[in-house]
């Protein structure tokens, strides 16, 4: 798990993104903020779909809301007791690298004038993305057919 930053209306916003061991976007989350409210929103939010697994290594960066989020989340019993928080900066190199593909499409918006706007940009992006990795069912990695009736239903694009 990481964030990275985005500009909208001349401000930093908060773009959260988690990525599993093999490079699979679980979700993401645009804040203002960048404290325990919004870390544990954004994993609240990522453990409550049910596509995606319980964690048992959770790696992230060096911001102390992280550790405060994660022990309120293991007294609530949303996340197990055993589940075991590394913050080291060499660890979410996967995350890290996740990040160039969203960077580059967000900087050719060079920012946005609404948070809504940069939502609906950021949700194309990742569901493109999710899509291209073959995260979405019944539409394989190499699969270019299915992958192109996947866009049109989530989209309503006529393919």
């Amino acid at each position: 798990m990481d964030e990275t930053y985005i500009k909208v209306k001349g401000r930093e916003r908060f773009l959260y993104r988690a990525v599993d061991s093999t490079g699979q976007t679980i979700d993401f989350l645009l804040t203002a903020e960048r404290d325990t409210a919004a870390a544990k929103r954004f994993f609240q939010r990522g453990l409550a779909n049910p596509g995606n697994s319980i964690p048992r290594v959770i790696n992230v960066n060096q911001n102390r809301a992280y550790p405060a989020a994660v022990d309120e989340l293991k007294k609530d019993g949303t996340i197990r007791r055993r589940c075991k928080l590394r913050q080291c900066k060499y660890l979410n190199n996967v995350v890290e690298q996740d990040h160039r593909n969203v960077k580059r499409r967000i900087w050719l918006a060079k920012g946005y004038g609404s948070v809504a706007t940069a939502w609906r940009t950021l949700r194309g992006i990742e569901a493109m993305d999710m899509i291209r990795k073959g995260r979405v069912r019944r539409a394989g990695k190499g699969d270019v057919v299915a992958q192109a009736r996947s866009i049109s239903a989530l989209f309503g694009i006529a393919a």
